[in-house]
């Protein structure tokens, strides 16, 4: 589970502007975090199922997220990816 503090400061780090929440940029990588932190668990709990259809649905999320924004701007979308170090 991700602590209300340390999604503070990954939002810190993406945001576009001081007040930014919900841009694709903070979405991805709040989204990527909670994936790094579900994929450590399931290394030590390989039979729970539930969070692992959990996990996938996130994957699926960032995915649609990463394609939105491919679509609306390229260049925020490259500088996400470097960023983020994906794909």
């Amino acid at each position: 589970m991700l602590t209300t503090k340390k999604k503070q400061t990954v939002i810190k780090k993406n945001q576009t502007h001081e007040k930014d929440t919900g841009s694709p940029e903070v979405q991805v990588a709040v989204i990527s975090t909670q994936i790094d932190e579900l994929a450590k668990h399931l290394k030590k709990h390989k039979k729970d199922n539930h969070s692992r259809r959990g996990l996938i649905k996130m994957v699926a999320d960032r995915r649609a997220h990463l394609k939105y924004l491919e679509r609306k701007s390229k260049p925020r979308y490259d500088a996400l990816v470097k960023k983020m170090k994906l794909s």
